[in-house]
């Protein structure tokens, strides 16, 4: 009887706890994705020439796109850790850890000297901070994803979990926009010497307001459950790979998608600025496109992800995947002719829309393959092992397609392409969970909810949020 008299009580409670996790998840990171993309956008825009040599654009193009490529080498190690981490002490702790090595790493960035100061130490220092916010970051999406996911009520993961990546989208936003009126207002000198350091240094703020945010979260009661029963794994690691390594594979190859925004935000800026490549983008124009490709994909990712709590997982992020792939041959080569407009509209296609088919469901669809125990370091593991492999194409690209190289976006968007079948394939071999309840989650063998079952409590769930805003 005390049970259900607390039942009203508690129910609000949990209420209250999805909103705030997911708002904890979206901020958190927006906040810490501003920091790793502000790191890209000048690798490509600034580093090639600060931090290496000048005598060889080439050389300095590719040296500089692959410190941003270093950043994923620390990927595996942090997610190792950090997923061991989530697992082991708690979504709530690992996401604020994360935030603090982010932050102090790209604050850090930012008061570096240059290699006109101090020769080869300015990529050497580089360097090790890129690999510590690498480090940082392997832990920020799957922590997020799977404290949403475990908050979320049941028939509404598909929906809450996407935004998380809302929030990253919305970082990317952040963090061009940022750029955005330094580049077009301060004079290239003063922004090649020291203007490029502000939104580094404005990662302090990152710091303050992101704790200030997650301390407010309770943790997931399926993490909590697991630790009342005594079933935290010692070796959550060890015990994903025995128990789940089929589906650890699977998010290895759906990750491999990241080859969409590589290409739209890293090899298309090198590619459209860079005085080598003959284009002659102007950086503040050129800026503007993943901005308005990102402000096209925070609106649908919401959608796509409540799609997914009807439909399914694997549609969405195959048609995603083949999809965006198609269109990179149109992107790269509206960047090849020197089209703004058609390039605008062309991110706004395969980065805003049909990239989304991917990108708003997989932080439900990963970690939704594995059980409670090992959720954060099953996902976090694969996930950034498949990441690691795209990271290193903008140097590959370049190696591949060097400035005075004939059909660029041919050969670009072959690979694109080759890249988001492989995705493809892996994720019509998963199988479906949208429709399996939490405590089964991770079992191969679970049964689904019967589609009538799912959709009255998936009704339910709805009017609940409707009625509690």
């Amino acid at each position: 009887m005390a049970s259900s008299a607390s039942s009203p009580a508690s129910a609000q409670h949990g209420k209250d706890q999805s909103k705030k996790a997911t708002a904890s998840g979206w901020i958190g990171s927006a906040l810490e994705y501003y920091d790793f993309f502000i790191y890209a956008t000048a690798a490509s825009l600034i580093f090639p020439q600060i931090f290496f040599p000048n005598t060889d654009p080439k050389v300095a193009i590719i040296a500089s796109l692959a410190t941003y490529g270093v950043g994923y080498v620390a990927r595996p190690i942090g997610a190792f850790f950090l997923g061991h981490w989530g697992d082991t002490h708690g979504r709530k702790q690992v996401l604020i850890l994360c935030m603090f090595l982010m932050g102090f790493s790209t604050v850090a960035v930012g008061l570096l000297p240059t290699y006109a100061q101090v020769g080869l130490w300015a990529p050497a220092l580089l360097v090790m901070l890129r690999l510590v916010q690498g480090f940082a970051v392997a832990g920020e999406i799957s922590g997020a994803s799977s404290m949403i996911l475990e908050h979320a009520p049941f028939g509404r993961r598909g929906f809450f979990a996407s935004f998380t990546l809302q929030g990253v989208q919305a970082g990317q936003i952040l963090a061009a926009a940022v750029f955005l009126p330094l580049a077009h207002y301060m004079p290239a000198e003063q922004f090649n010497s020291w203007g490029w350091r502000i939104p580094f240094l404005l990662s302090f703020i990152v710091i303050v307001a992101g704790y200030i945010i997650r301390r407010e979260v309770d943790e997931t009661p399926a993490f909590a459950v697991e630790d009342k029963k005594g079933e935290l794994p010692k070796a959550p690691v060890v015990q994903a790979v025995r128990e789940n390594w089929r589906d650890m594979l699977r998010v290895m190859c759906c990750s491999l998608m990241n080859v969409i925004p590589v290409v739209t935000t890293i090899f298309g800026a090198a590619y459209a600025v860079q005085p080598g490549y003959g284009i002659g983008f102007e950086k503040d124009v050129y800026l503007w496109i993943p901005v308005l490709g990102n402000i096209v994909a925070v609106a649908v990712i919401p959608f796509v992800g409540n799609l997914s709590d009807k439909i399914g997982r694997r549609i969405p992020i195959m048609v995603g995947a083949v999809g965006s792939g198609l269109l990179s041959f149109g992107y790269l080569y509206a960047i090849s002719v020197h089209n703004v407009p058609m390039a605008i509209i062309m991110s706004l296609l395969m980065w805003g829309v049909v990239y989304q088919g991917y990108n708003a469901i997989f932080p439900s669809f990963y970690p939704e393959m594995f059980p409670t125990r090992t959720r954060v370091s099953g996902m976090a593991i694969s996930q950034n092992l498949g990441t690691l492999v795209t990271a290193l194409l903008p140097a590959l690209f370049v190696a591949v397609a060097p400035p005075g190289t004939a059909n660029i976006p041919l050969v670009i968007g072959s690979i694109t392409l080759a890249v988001t079948l492989v995705a493809a394939i892996a994720a019509w071999t998963a199988r479906e969970t949208y429709r399996v309840r939490m405590q089964d989650l991770g079992d191969p063998d679970a049964v689904p909810v019967p589609a009538g079952e799912y959709q009255r409590l998936r009704e339910e769930a709805v009017l609940q949020g409707r009625v509690t805003r």
